[in-house]
């Protein structure tokens, strides 16, 4: 069975805080509010596009309407790779993964057709054999099931598979199902997100000889379950 990969997107294969962050204050200006930096974004970012501004109005003391969500997702869906860009080696390093064997998915809270139209902007979507966003599926990260979904796309096996992610949901929804998580410290996430990783990668390079070491340990643990093909 092929050994599989999940990776969230933003703050793990993606910085995309400079594209969020500058929607948002486009938003939050025009209701004459204060603007927020890079940093203060990057910690409302992990639940997809509507909690993210839901998030940033409560900061003002504000509820946003539907029109000012749906105006955020038709801006940021304008201008979403104008400052985004790859962490230093992801590209490198995924080509040599697959070349290695590996098996590559995302799975993200941002909706699909989004996060697709992102991996193709920084030419890696040709890279991954599915993807598995926040409408993909009824439920999202963290629930467990979200990533056994895009585990399935993939055409992975729980018990030969690795997790990638910077956020507490992607941690969550790992251990929920059974495959060990590396919690990208290079991202978004504060450390206190890693309680429940097996591992801490400082840089995406990390990835390759963390991900291997830990397959035997979960194949180990998930002897008895079932592979999802």
């Amino acid at each position: 069975m092929p050994k599989c990969l999940l990776l969230d997107l933003d703050g793990t294969l993606v910085d995309s805080v400079p594209d969020l962050a500058a929607a948002l204050n486009r938003l939050v200006e025009a209701h004459g509010l204060a603007p927020f930096s890079g940093t203060e974004t990057a910690r409302m970012v992990g639940d997809g596009v509507e909690r993210l501004v839901r998030r940033a109005f409560a900061a003002r003391g504000q509820t946003p309407s539907a029109e000012d969500i749906a105006a955020y997702v038709a801006d940021y869906g304008a201008n979403y790779a104008v400052a985004t860009r790859l962490y230093p080696d992801v590209e490198v390093t995924l080509r040599a993964m697959r070349a290695d064997g590996w098996r590559l998915a995302v799975c993200t809270n941002k909706l699909e057709r989004p996060a697709r139209a992102l991996l193709e902007a920084m030419k890696i979507g040709d890279l991954f054999a599915a993807i598995g966003g926040g409408d993909s599926f009824p439920v999202r990260k963290p629930d467990p099931a979200h990533l056994l979904a895009t585990l399935e796309r993939a055409g992975g096996a729980i018990q030969s598979s690795v997790m990638a992610g910077d956020h507490a949901n992607d941690v969550k929804s790992a251990v929920g199902a059974g495959i060990p998580c590396i919690f990208a410290g290079w991202g978004y996430g504060t450390l206190d997100m890693a309680q429940g990783a097996v591992a801490v990668a400082r840089s995406f390079a990390d990835l390759p000889g963390l991900a291997s070491a830990l397959l035997p340990a979960a194949e180990g643990r998930n002897a008895q379950s079932p592979s999802l093909r």
